[in-house]
């Protein structure tokens, strides 16, 4: 049931039926300051938001989501006369639609549109501040949540996008028609550089196209970032060689500071190093800074989530990990971890649908079933790979080529280095497990349904994937998703 016309209901409750005028002194409601306008028609250059808005008992919906709009915006607790010195109408956020959520007690969605006009070209730690800066603490309100947002053509043509893209990075790598494999490091810390640089060398070597640090591998004391670059690129290098393909291996640049992060960053270009490594814990200035340095020295950049989990998770709080790509686009990341639906980590399939058309797709039409609200044009900006991780392994490959497709990286850690006969064939049952299914695929079979025996089949000629679905085929993570769509497609009659 949409709340949007109720306005004059609002006024009454929010003030006993006794609004004041829009320049009376003292506190009034945001939706009588002008915050909530439900005929208000967005333009085109309108950045558009959509939040979860869950109000403290009593307080009105409408008042509670014209609020999200004038504390994003322009709005304090009170009148102030300075207004009256701005086209304040014009810098007003305006709530223009409220929903009831279906199926969830006491939840809305608002709609709030903001005129481009608040934001500085390019900088998402602009458009961050403003957006989710102070609102979230907001005391009338006992959760919040920003579900989505529209990026208008006018405001996205003001970032770089990604360094590359996935076209050009296929170019870079020669690797077509297929998606691409890494693995992470195992275990993460620990290791000393000699023995890293040996498990990079045999997870390449056996057939992977990338190995990768993971977040926490910086420059601890039992291995230095200087020493992993020089064996883990060692490593690389004879894998190369050995192979006749291009191989990488994501070094995490990640350090305290940003100039420290391009002194790593120009080691691992002089090493010969095709892709680097960030975290998102860098913070967004830090990120954009970073995908800068990258195209403007040909070099791939990977981004690890890191640390996103802690408010894209939840249900009810926080931010959508769909807005989290969508500022991740623009801030010009190559690749960015988005989700498996099989593995071990919070997954939905239609969530992580939209999330992969988000990072991949030209246009992204609303689809509220997979989460998307608004209608997304990217105005030609590269698509941006991403990745798969989290404990998938050889026997999924039919469902995870079915559910992420061919521009993605399907990255096994414990799947290849966890391998019964080694590193080097656990790489090599999953290489073996992918061609055998893209094969299939290619070929116009069911390769769904037939994943099984095709696996099976191809593991007659394959002693290592043989093992790994021996080791591993019957292992499932299946949880109920915390964050699935709120709109269930309804079945075809």
């Amino acid at each position: 049931m949409s709340k949007t016309d109720s306005k004059k209901d609002s006024k009454d409750e929010s003030t006993n039926g006794k609004e004041p005028a829009r320049w009376d002194p003292g506190v009034h409601s945001y939706a009588s300051m002008g915050y909530y306008n439900a005929d208000y028609v967005p333009k085109d250059t309108d950045i558009l938001a959509v939040f979860r808005v869950t109000p403290q008992p009593g307080v009105d919906p409408i008042e509670a989501s014209a609020a999200v709009a004038g504390e994003s915006s322009t709005a304090t607790w009170t009148v102030v006369w300075t207004d009256r010195l701005t086209a304040h109408e014009h810098y007003q956020a305006k709530c223009y639609r409220v929903d009831e959520v279906p199926g969830r007690e006491n939840e809305y969605f608002a709609y709030v549109a903001y005129d481009i006009d608040l934001f500085e070209e390019g900088s998402i730690a602009n458009l961050t501040s403003s957006i989710i800066g102070n609102v979230f603490g907001f005391k009338p309100l006992s959760a919040l949540r920003l579900e989505d947002m529209r990026i208008p053509v006018a405001y996205v043509k003001t970032f770089q996008g990604p360094a590359h893209g996935i076209v050009m990075e296929r170019e870079i790598l020669n690797k077509y028609g297929r998606p691409l494999l890494g693995a992470t490091v195992k275990p993460k810390l620990g290791l000393s550089a000699r023995n890293y640089g040996r498990v990079v060398y045999e997870a390449c070597r056996g057939g992977l196209d990338f190995t990768k640090d993971d977040e926490n591998i910086n420059s601890q004391p039992f291995m230095r970032w200087r020493d992993r670059y020089l064996y883990a690129m060692e490593g690389v290098n004879k894998a190369v060689a050995d192979t006749g393909e291009i191989k990488g291996h994501y070094l995490n640049v990640t350090a305290a500071t940003v100039e420290q992060m391009y002194e790593r960053a120009e080691f691992a270009k002089e090493l010969g190093s095709v892709i680097i490594m960030i975290d998102l814990t860098i913070g967004y200035s830090a990120m954009q800074s970073m995908a800068n340095w990258a195209r403007a020295n040909s070099v791939l950049l990977h981004l690890h989530r890191a640390g996103h989990g802690t408010y894209t998770r939840q249900k009810t709080h926080g931010v959508s990990f769909r807005v989290i790509a969508k500022w991740c686009r623009l801030i010009g990341v190559d690749h960015i971890h988005a989700g498996t639906v099989v593995g071990k980590l919070e997954g939905d399939p239609a969530t992580t649908r939209g999330f992969y058309d988000t990072l991949r797709e030209n246009y992204i039409p609303t689809n509220p079933g997979n989460g998307i609200y608004f209608d997304q044009d990217w105005a030609s900006m590269p698509g941006c790979m991403p990745v798969a991780s989290g404990g998938i392994h050889a026997g999924q490959m039919h469902q995870l080529l079915d559910h992420l497709g061919e521009d993605v990286i399907l990255q096994f850690g414990g799947g290849t280095i966890g391998h019964p006969l080694g590193i080097g064939a656990g790489a090599e049952a999953n290489r073996v497990a992918l061609e055998a299914m893209v094969k299939a695929r290619n070929e116009g079979r069911d390769f769904v349904k037939e994943g099984p025996d095709i696996l099976r089949k191809a593991a007659k000629g394959c002693h290592p994937l043989e093992v790994a679905l021996d080791t591993w085929g019957d292992i499932t993570f299946d949880y109920t998703s915390t964050d699935a769509p709120d709109v269930v497609p309804t079945p075809n009659a």
